[in-house]
């Protein structure tokens, strides 16, 4: 395999990365987004059972 096309193929490996991380981060705005319209704000519950911690 030429060294041109190692490259290519690294290079169009890089775009799908940048292309995955954009999106990824472009659909968790959008949810965040729908979330906060939907639940108005409200403080959600922890989603274990332990008690609060009381150091200090």
């Amino acid at each position: 395999m030429p060294i041109g096309e190692i490259g290519a193929f690294l290079l169009f490996l890089v775009i799908v990365f940048i292309f995955g991380n954009l999106w990824f981060h472009f659909m968790e705005a959008i949810l965040r987004r729908m979330k906060a319209l939907f639940t108005r704000h409200k403080k959600t519950s922890a989603w274990h059972t332990l008690p609060p911690d009381k150091s200090g």
